[in-house]
């Protein structure tokens, strides 16, 4: 970017000289070349100057500094011209072309490049897959057509031999979907013969030089092109701008991501492997016979087209001729006949090949399944890279056929950019000072027109029965265009030594005089192809060979009608190209050689002055001073700027169209910098429009907001509406699931209170959302009246038990399964005489003296239970808890108290959640007590642990006001004795018949029965 950054030296627009003459334009030219800035804007034409190096101008920034800019926001590049090619084409619709010309070595190839990997830059940023695709393929294909369509010559190391036009097709969003590539006259005449310091395609030095071993010997073929007859003029000339090597590998990368298969490459490369070994094939007499020269050859040849080696030696040897009666006879050729025919061959090969690889490379990336209705317009970008005007100390039929063509290029140049220019003009009665330019519908006319042209000489010459000879077609175009002021010859002229008699004509044309030798002339105009080569090639057995030679199917004995001769056809796919330009709207990029010798410093003033003067540069800058450079019909220009003028926006209420444009202008202030034509507005510098587009994209936000605040409270007012009705139906339908549930329930409950269980068993309907709460607390004021019911049928005196239970069931938290709920609960064991028949009546008796002595109210609990005694052994001892005391008690000594604990020292329990009877009251002076309830005659395997939590918890939740915490341990239980911490843990051992403690390492462990 550092080309484009810096200060601008000359004039960057021609238009802006102070003098419009050739040595105002040269000096600016040629100090913009100096100081490295070699683009420079005619209006909207690009100058492009070949600068012969590499130039920092066209990396990402730069890409990013010129997308979706005016033309005139940045100094001239080839990217604002192609940007305003995109924006035309995006913003109106509208196909566009850019045309890229110039002679030979100019940078026109390079140029297109550049052209099109900056419309592959802007496009597609969401980045589909199948865009970039198309994108890959199109740019991709430019390594492939200049492998096989360019060659070095004598002026430029990478010329291009062939003409090409590329249509690039783009979808609604401004993204490429697809193109199509039209090529015009490949010199195929360079497959057998090159000038001297010239080489011959880069394909078959890429593949000698780049190709694998294995590829090569696959191919019987050498890496040394001096090896090989068409390569070997040009094996030592070196070009400067590329390598075989890389180049071979980038055209396999090229082939695979266009999408060849392997066989198709294989089948290419085969086919250049056969054009080489076809140039190292010789022809001598022996005797009235002529033999090939080289078995070897024959059999390559015959191997790489899949065909038989009799019948290529056969088709070299001899010619099929069909006779008047239908027989058909071999004539055998010449040495020299044998020689053309090889030639003729090779050359028609690799049309075809180059034919087809652009035909393979259309087939994918050509649109399709394209539908207007649904995927909206199709518009096109074309891209128009051909060759130059060419002038050489030897020029032939190809060189009449290349300036021909560039002769038509500069025609539709004048009608487009100059004649049509002052014929609008004219047309809209906008004043206007003619200027003279050279119109070369003359030059044109020499050529191409019927019966009178010298393409008509050629064609009448070639059809002419008998032994028509270069010679006689050169004094037939003496004698029909002798008095033609662009045409000459040494016959016409005798003075003139630089032509010789017989041999050359000069052509007068815009670019300046070439002269023409005749020599080759009908040869290469009839192109003429044995028919036993088409034969043999479809007659191949490789598909890709047989595809390109559908002509091969024909008998001998067919007749045809007579093909077109060359220079018909290439005047025919002419003529169609410049139809096809002249319908889009046109971009130019004029290019020019500095020098001849390829120097980055060197700037020829007479070279430059010819090209300026044959491009009509000059003609084109007074053309664009004096005339206009925006016009737009007036129904568009209000339809585009309307925004920018409060009289015309949204919709004005003049007359006419012309009086609301008169209004916009007016506003803004541009009065002298316009004028109106009848149906058009012309604004006379860029800059106007510039202000208009910046004042448009200000404003288009606004509007846009201003559309998107409508449609959007449009659509909010919509949504609104339909949200109240829709609340409406929800509000009636949630009021009617409510009420089904209402009834539901009342339906179910009906009689629950007719019911043993009252509504215990009743299955509640599932509620609808909104009353999930509600359905909670109902069911919970379910279960409390049921309570409620069953609580009043208790009789006051099972009261107690049954708060004791339920005490119970809360403190154990379901972690033990069976803690005795299902049975009577008598508390008071020891006084129990079913339970203890034997020491009740004594127990009875001492209960009743502590009760005096220590005046407590109830007995909790009692039984018999087994513990540890001071001593840590085991004994059989009674448990009695009252109301303020916890006593143990020794049976066998009339129930003698051992140890009276407080009970509101007790802090909590500690049970296991198996069966047994183990339980452990903890006190505040960590003097535990650890106990193992003993069964009576009640039962001998009651559970009573629940029975002792359940009542030590109502105890003291009801009558002391405190939570009693209660642990459930599954594997140990942690006491403290004496203040030691100490574990007790169970085992079930055979052979135990009651409840034990045993001493262990870390406490005791409790020994079970099995």
């Amino acid at each position: 970017m550092a080309e484009l950054e810096g200060f601008e030296f000359g004039k960057s627009d021609f238009v802006l000289l102070d003098e419009v003459t050739m040595e105002q334009f040269l000096e600016n030219l040629k100090l913009r070349f100096e100081k490295g800035r070699i683009y420079t804007f005619i209006g909207e034409v690009v100058v492009s100057v070949n600068p012969y190096r590499q130039m920092d101008v066209y990396g990402k920034d730069a890409i990013d500094a010129y997308r979706g800019r005016e033309l005139y926001e940045n100094p001239p590049h080839l990217y604002a011209v192609a940007d305003a090619a995109y924006k035309a084409m995006k913003r109106r619709a509208k196909d566009t072309c850019i045309v890229i010309s110039g002679e030979s070595g100019a940078g026109k190839t390079e140029a297109s490049k550049y052209i099109m990997q900056y419309i592959a830059a802007i496009t597609n940023p969401s980045q589909r897959a199948e865009v970039e695709s198309v994108k890959n393929v199109l740019l991709k294909s430019n390594c492939v057509l200049e492998a096989f369509g360019n060659a070095k010559t004598n002026r430029n190391d990478n010329s291009s031999r062939f003409g090409k036009y590329m249509d690039i097709n783009f979808n609604f969003n401004g993204d490429p979907t697809g193109g199509h590539i039209n090529n015009y006259l490949l010199e195929k005449s360079r497959v057998v013969q090159q000038q001297e310091g010239e080489r011959n395609f880069h394909s078959f030095y890429q593949l000698l030089r780049g190709g694998s071993d294995e590829l090569l010997k696959s191919l019987h073929l050498s890496k040394d092109p001096t090896d090989y007859t068409y390569t070997s003029p040009g094996a030592s000339v070196s070009t400067s701008s590329s390598d075989d090597r890389s180049c071979h590998r980038a055209v396999m990368g090229a082939l695979k991501v266009i999408g060849f298969s392997e066989e198709e490459v294989s089948s290419v490369y085969k086919i250049l492997s056969t054009i080489l070994h076809l140039g190292n094939l010789h022809f001598e007499t022996d005797g009235e016979s002529v033999q090939v020269v080289g078995g070897d050859s024959v059999r390559h040849i015959s191997e790489l087209t899949d065909t038989e080696p009799e019948s290529v030696n056969k088709a070299l040897l001899y010619r099929t001729v069909a006779t008047g009666g239908g027989e058909v006879i071999e004539k055998g050729h010449s040495e020299q006949e044998a020689s053309y025919g090889r030639d003729a061959f090779a050359k028609a090969l690799y049309e075809r090949l180059f034919a087809w690889i652009v035909g393979r490379i259309n087939s994918v990336i050509e649109v399709k399944n394209y539908n207007p209705a649904l995927h909206g317009k199709n518009t096109v970008i074309g891209v128009l890279d051909i060759y130059g005007f060419e002038i050489f100390d030897n020029n032939s039929f190809e060189q009449f056929c290349i300036n021909y063509c560039n002769e038509k290029l500069q025609q539709l140049f004048i009608e487009l950019i100059l004649r049509q220019e002052q014929e609008e003009y004219h047309r809209e009665g906008i004043t206007w000072q003619h200027i003279d330019y050279f119109n070369n519908q003359i030059i044109v006319d020499l050529v191409e027109q019927p019966h009178k042209g010298i393409i008509s000489i050629l064609d009448e010459a070639c059809l002419t029965a008998g032994k028509v000879t270069d010679t006689v077609c050169l004094d037939s175009m003496n004698h029909k265009l002798g008095q033609h002021p662009h045409y000459t010859s040494r016959k016409l002229n005798p003075t003139d030594k630089s032509m010789e008699f017989h041999r050359h004509f000069r052509i007068r044309h815009y670019a300046g005089d070439v002269t023409y030798s005749v020599e080759g002339f009908l040869d290469k105009n009839k192109d003429p192809l044995f028919q036993d080569f088409k034969r043999l090639m479809y007659n191949s057995s490789d598909p890709v060979l047989k595809e390109m030679w559908p002509d091969g199917q024909l008998s001998i004995t067919e007749v045809t009608k007579r093909p077109l001769t060359a220079a018909t056809l290439f005047k025919n796919s002419i003529i169609a190209l410049v139809d096809k330009l002249a319908c889009k709207e046109p971009y130019y990029v004029r290019c020019i050689k500095p020098n001849e010798v390829k120097s980055p410093m060197l700037f020829d003033d007479a070279r430059c002055r010819h090209q300026v003067a044959y491009l009509g540069l000059l003609e084109n800058v007074r053309v664009r001073r004096a005339g206009f450079a925006y016009r737009q019909p007036y129904e568009r220009f209000l339809q585009r700027y309307k925004m920018t003028c409060e009289y015309t926006w949204p919709n004005h209420l003049m007359s006419s169209d012309r009086e609301a444009v008169e209004a916009i202008v007016v506003q803004h202030g541009f009065e002298g910098d316009v004028a109106y034509g009848h149906t058009k507005l012309f604004v006379r510098t860029p800059r106007s429009l510039f202000t208009l587009e910046q004042e448009r994209a200000a404003l288009i936000p606004i509007l846009v907001l201003f559309l998107q605040k409508v449609w959007r409270g449009a659509l909010a007012r919509m949504r609104c509406r339909q949200m109240r009705a829709i609340y409406k139906v929800m509000g009636c339908y949630k009021r009617y699931k409510v009420k089904a549930h209402f009834w539901e329930v009342e339906r179910r409950f009906a009689s629950v209170r007719n019911m043993t269980d009252y509504g215990k068993s009743v299955e509640w309907p599932t509620p609808p959302a909104a009353l999930m709460q509600f359905h909670k607390i109902t069911q919970h004021l379910h279960r409390r009246w049921r309570a409620r019911q069953i609580v009043k049928n208790i009789p006051p005196s099972d009261m107690a038990e049954v708060r004791a239970k339920v005490a119970a069931l809360g403190a154990l938290s379901g972690e033990r399964l069976d803690w005795g709920f299902n049975r009577a609960w008598e508390r008071d064991y020891l006084a129990n005489a079913r339970d203890c028949p034997l020491t009740s009546s004594n127990f009875v008796r001492i209960t009743k003296e502590l009760k005096n002595k220590d005046q407590y109210s109830q007995v909790l609990f009692s039984g018999f239970v087994r513990m540890l005694n001071w001593f840590n052994n085991t004994k059989d001892r009674a448990l009695l808890i009252t109301d303020k005391h916890i006593y143990r008690l020794e049976p066998k000594k009339h129930f003698k108290v051992q140890k009276r604990i407080p009970i509101e020292t007790v802090t909590s329990l500690s049970v296991s959640s198996g069966t047994d009877q183990m339980v452990v009251l903890h006190t505040v002076s960590q003097e535990d007590v650890l106990v193992y309830l003993q069964s009576g005659q009640l039962g001998p395997k009651q559970d009573r642990v629940g029975e002792l939590v359940g009542t030590l918890c109502d105890h003291f939740t009801r009558v002391r006001k405190v939570h009693l915490p209660v642990r459930v341990c599954s594997t140990g239980l942690q006491v403290h004795m004496s203040g030691k911490p100490k574990s007790i843990t169970m085992e079930t051992r055979p052979g135990q018949n009651t409840a034990d403690f045993k001493k262990s390492r870390g406490g005791f462990t409790l020994l079970l029965a099995q």
